[in-house]
């Protein structure tokens, strides 16, 4: 899942978004999520270092420099999300958050907000290992992605 997406005319997507309107994204997705109250418990009240990571992830993913592996090893992005509770609703409201952020930074252009959006669909739906809504019987989840 670390592969570049599409390249076209004008390069990877890490290249048409650039670096400084990536970084923006991730600035403005985080503070999305730390409003949402479905996705807020499942992270650390400070999230530099979860945006820090994120954007490093991303940067390889959409064909940049491989940061994320070089800091951090393999990304194993499944594995690393198995601790925590993730419905279909929590990965929508991810979605949904990252939906807002790239609306948000209008320095991406839309064909590439919506390329990269669905290819994040596809990774929210992968993460997805709990079925249904997280009830209250079941534990609370653990933070700190």
């Amino acid at each position: 899942m670390t592969a570049p997406l599409s390249l076209t005319p004008g390069g990877s997507l890490y290249d048409r978004i650039g670096p400084q309107a990536l970084e923006a994204l991730v600035n403005r997705f985080y503070s999305y999520v730390a409003a949402d109250p479905r996705l807020a418990p499942l992270f650390p009240d400070d999230l530099r270092l979860t945006a820090e990571k994120q954007l490093a992830f991303l940067t390889g993913f959409l064909g940049g420099p491989p940061l994320y592996h070089q800091r951090f090893g393999h990304p194993r992005l499944r594995a690393r999300h198995l601790p925590f509770v993730i419905t279909p609703e929590r990965a929508q409201a991810w979605l949904s958050c990252m939906a807002s952020a790239l609306h948000d930074t209008p320095s991406i252009a839309p064909e590439d907000a919506r390329e990269l959006h669905a290819a994040l669909g596809r990774v929210a739906t992968h993460m997805v290992n709990t079925p249904g809504e997280a009830t209250a019987a079941a534990p609370p989840p653990q933070r700190g992605f």
